[in-house]
């Protein structure tokens, strides 16, 4: 797999940071020597510290001295942290070679663009990654800005795709693919422990039951994957006729499951809309 020669650095070091960053050590993209970290409270990026990355709570450090910089801070924080960054840099002649690279849900190139309009020719691309990433299976959307070239984003690709898939969409989509895989883990892993606690209920003992309905999840993803097939083709493949299965998914249609999926999809996407509305 390519490696990068470039510093990473990450101004925010919370989840998703640590998910992208102990992700690219973990694949062999990035040494830790090439990584550096800020947040406000240097106690709380103990965990990057563990595994021998250099933190800081000076985020103008972080700026100064790294070549791409992922912006993981918290979109209501973004602009009292781009202000603080404005106040407290200088401008050098390598502004124009750094690579910036957002995290924040809602917030839109043009917004991002604003709040670092002090980088001159700033080049800046919107993601959209899920935390997954931390264990290689991340699903990941992106859209570069207008000073943008193909070397960045060939580098952006290599990083995020090394953590599962990447692929460059138009920013009009991002919002929408956000309610699918950005928030949609948080929904499957609601699935898993709601499928582990009707195993327990009809007496698995608890850790099998976990185990048993986490890889049942993660095999029919793969099916869905590795075959092609629509997944309610695989589905009547199970359900046999006055089977266990067709009872159980008639259960689940009584209880509106997909509607209600369909649902959450759309609120979270329109959320992530509002939040970067909110925080302009």
């Amino acid at each position: 797999m390519a490696k990068l020669d470039e510093k990473i650095g990450f101004i925010g070091g919370g989840n998703m940071a640590f998910a992208i960053g102990s992700g690219l050590i973990n694949r062999g993209i990035v040494k830790t020597g090439q990584v550096f970290v800020s947040g406000p409270n240097i106690e709380n990026l103990q965990r990057w510290r563990d595994i021998g990355v250099a933190t800081t709570d000076d985020n103008n450090e972080v700026l100064n001295k790294s070549d791409i910089i992922f912006i993981c801070v918290k979109p209501h924080i973004l602009a009292p942290c781009a202000e603080q960054l404005r106040n407290n840099h200088v401008r050098t002649i390598k502004d124009m070679e750094k690579l910036f690279v957002s995290v924040l849900a809602g917030v839109s190139l043009k917004d991002l663009e604003e709040q670092f309009s002090f980088i001159d020719r700033l080049k800046m691309i919107r993601t959209m990654p899920n935390t997954p990433m931390q264990v290689g299976e991340g699903c990941t959307v992106y859209t570069p800005g207008s000073y943008v070239v193909q070397q960045d984003l060939e580098k952006v690709h290599l990083m995020l795709n090394s953590l599962g898939i990447a692929q460059q969409v138009p920013e009009s989509m991002i919002d929408c693919v956000t309610g699918v895989s950005g928030c949609g883990p948080a929904f499957v892993y609601t699935i898993i422990e709601a499928l582990a606690d009707g195993a327990v209920k009809n007496g698995v003992p608890r850790q099998m039951a976990l185990q048993f309905a986490t890889q049942t999840v993660l095999g029919a993803a793969k099916t869905v994957l590795v075959t092609g097939k629509h997944p309610a083709i695989l589905r009547d493949e199970v359900c046999s006729p006055g089977g266990a299965t067709i009872v159980g998914v008639h259960e689940l249609e009584k209880g509106n499951l997909r509607s209600t999926i369909i649902n959450a999809v759309e609120k979270s996407s329109q959320r992530s809309a509002e939040l970067g509305r909110k925080n302009k």
